[in-house]
């Protein structure tokens, strides 16, 4: 699976208030408080993979669903239903995806093809916003020293091109970790208003790939219904596959 400006209200630990002179441990604070508090999220999002070696960039846009339930449990949906291969835009290639109970449902919308993957054992739990568990590298709610035990981390000099009041860091795998298997550099703008992800960038360890995640106009701790977690019925027409892990 691929998978924040925010309107934040919810309680976190009070650390001060990140400028574009803020030092890296003061970014990485911020990030870790924002995290506190976080019930729910929804709202735009976009995902790049660019090939190094010259077959170009593909982007896939759409929606993303985040909540919380509890005891170290969460569900996310993530919907695209617009993929872009260079100027050629597609809106009939609806990509959809929902993770919820240990279970990964991907569904192709235009082969009208769904797979449901068992991806957790029964009982096991993943925090999707941890580093290496999520669709989407992101260092929130994770204290400073946790991330540093992992990664070397600076800031970047601002460059035209960075999404506006954003302050943004690398991240690089120290030798030995589980993170320096799939990553090479991870790259975080993070937003000067809201303590939270931007834009995130990561290079595979071959440095073959890119991939970026936009995350803009987010909204957070809205109250989101279990009818957002909801798929629509799909038809007799549709191919089904189900993978269960082995016990």
């Amino acid at each position: 699976m691929v998978l924040l400006g925010w309107s934040w209200v919810a309680a976190q630990t009070p650390v001060p208030a990140i400028d574009a002179g803020s030092s890296v441990e003061q970014v990485l604070d911020a990030l870790h408080a924002s995290g506190i508090g976080l019930k729910d999220f929804s709202g735009d999002v976009s995902l790049s993979t660019t090939d190094m070696l010259g077959s170009g960039k593909t982007t896939l846009s759409g929606k993303v669903y985040y909540q919380a339930k509890g005891q170290g449990d969460a569900r996310m949906r993530v919907i695209f239903d617009t993929r872009e291969v260079g100027k050629k835009v597609d809106k009939e290639s609806k990509l959809e995806y929902l993770l919820e109970d240990g279970w990964l449902i991907e569904r192709d919308w235009k082969r009208k093809i769904q797979v449901d993957r068992q991806v957790l054992k029964p009982g096991q739990k993943i925090d999707l916003l941890k580093l290496g568990e999520g669709p989407f590298p992101l260092p929130v709610g994770q204290p400073r020293a946790e991330v540093l035990k992992s990664f070397d981390v600076k800031k970047i000099e601002a460059a035209k091109e960075d999404p506006a009041g954003t302050v943004h860091v690398q991240l690089v795998p120290k030798a030995g970790t589980q993170f320096e298997r799939k990553f090479k550099t991870i790259d975080v703008w993070v937003d000067l208003k809201t303590d939270f992800p931007r834009r995130i960038e990561t290079i595979d360890p071959n440095a073959t790939e890119v991939r970026t995640t936009e995350l803009p106009a987010v909204q957070v701790n809205q109250g989101l219904r279990d009818g957002q977690f909801e798929l629509e019925k799909i038809g007799n027409d549709w191919t089904r596959k189900s993978e269960a892990m082995e016990q």
